[in-house]
């Protein structure tokens, strides 16, 4: 598959055990990268269909056919991102990219990680897919699915080493060499393990440091570190021009006794829209008081009022806007001797967020 088509689908994304977490609760971590900026949350009521869940949905997909994160009500929870390095078929174009359908059956379906794996072994062939598929259920399971449009290989976050798997935009049981996102992945393994040894990783160390870091693996430093004014290219950072949410879905504390009816209530999909170094956090709980109005399709084309302020900071980080205007940014606009960059001041106010609702729920 071309360059083309990996710029408009890409993505980095991390399933975290619950014991990596200070709370004991496993995470599922989505740093969105595509062409469709314009996002929005909703959710979506239980029916004849199945499961109510709430998930992350593209501005101009008015019916909510496609789900791009998201979790249910009993706890079951996807997210993915596209592999380049899986199709071994002819399948052509027009009859690809069917992730997000495929993510809103699961969440309408799915209650464990094994139904899930059940759920492709049903689907028709060909699935119509190239994607790591990534869940975790109310058990604390986790797994990705490397799956094309006949077969899947699962990879069980309890079989890693590591406690933690990481996933960018090629599979690691397909074609040596082949896809992307090499680097973000080793960017965001660099920035993840001193974490883990800690066990640290947060949802707040997900979107607040690791969404929003400039280090770059081949320099082996953070590309923005130090430097209040200039410009940098945008690069193989975890943050690019195209990337539009961070999204972590915090499951609850594991049962020793099994699942959980009704396990999403407990769950928090804290969410931040629109280019993540300016994004602004919300915790997004389970039903349909559960989102937000700023994350909701609810402006004119269906946009959402949290997606079209980050992008309006986005074009003052990315001021040129003719040639390649896409591919600088300007430091200044993230970091400044007066304190008033991003970088500086997004983060700050994003971490009361998350403390005013952990001291108002837990």
């Amino acid at each position: 598959m071309s360059g083309f088509f990996s710029s408009l689908y890409a993505c980095t994304s991390a399933i975290i055990s619950a014991e990596l977490n200070p709370y004991g609760r496993p995470l599922l971590w989505k740093h969105r990268d595509t062409s469709n900026i314009d996002n929005k949350v909703e959710h979506i009521a239980a029916s004849d269909e199945g499961y109510g869940y709430t998930g992350l949905f593209n501005a101009s997909d008015r019916f909510l056919k496609e789900c791009w994160t998201g979790f249910n009500s009993e706890g079951f929870a996807i997210m993915n991102t596209a592999s380049y390095n899986l199709k071994d078929d002819n399948v052509p174009e027009k009859e690809m990219d069917k992730e997000g359908l495929l993510m809103a059956k699961a969440l309408r379906t799915c209650v464990t990680v094994d139904d899930f794996a059940k759920l492709l072994d049903t689907l028709p062939r060909p699935m119509g897919v190239e994607a790591n598929f990534g869940v975790i259920d109310a058990t604390g399971a986790g797994a990705y699915f490397e799956t094309n449009n006949h077969s899947y290989i699962r990879i069980n976050l309890e079989d890693s080493p590591e406690h933690m798997l990481v996933r960018t935009n090629y599979s690691h049981c397909g074609r040596k060499n082949e896809g992307y996102g090499f680097v973000r992945e080793a960017n965001a393994l660099h920035l993840l393990r001193p974490a883990a040894e800690n066990f640290e990783i947060t949802p707040e160390f997900l979107t607040e440091t690791v969404s929003r870091s400039f280090f770059h693996s081949l320099y082996d430093k953070d590309m923005a570190e130090g430097l209040e004014e200039g410009w940098i290219i945008d690069q193989d950072f975890i943050p690019r021009y195209k990337s539009c949410a961070t999204i972590v879905i915090e499951g609850c504390v594991p049962s020793s006794s099994g699942l959980k009816k009704n396990a999403g209530k407990e769950y928090v999909m804290w969410t931040g829209l629109g280019y993540p170094p300016c994004a602004d956090i919300y915790p997004v709980t389970e039903g349909p008081e559960g989102v937000h109005p700023d994350l909701r399709g609810i402006q004119a084309e269906g946009h959402s009022k949290a997606s079209d302020i980050s992008k309006q900071r986005r074009d003052e980080v990315f001021p040129m806007h003719y040639g390649n205007g896409d591919k600088y940014i300007c430091l200044s606009r993230l970091r400044n001797e007066e304190g008033t960059g991003y970088l500086q001041t997004i983060p700050r106010n994003n971490l009361k967020i998350y403390q005013k609702f952990r001291d108002g729920k837990r």
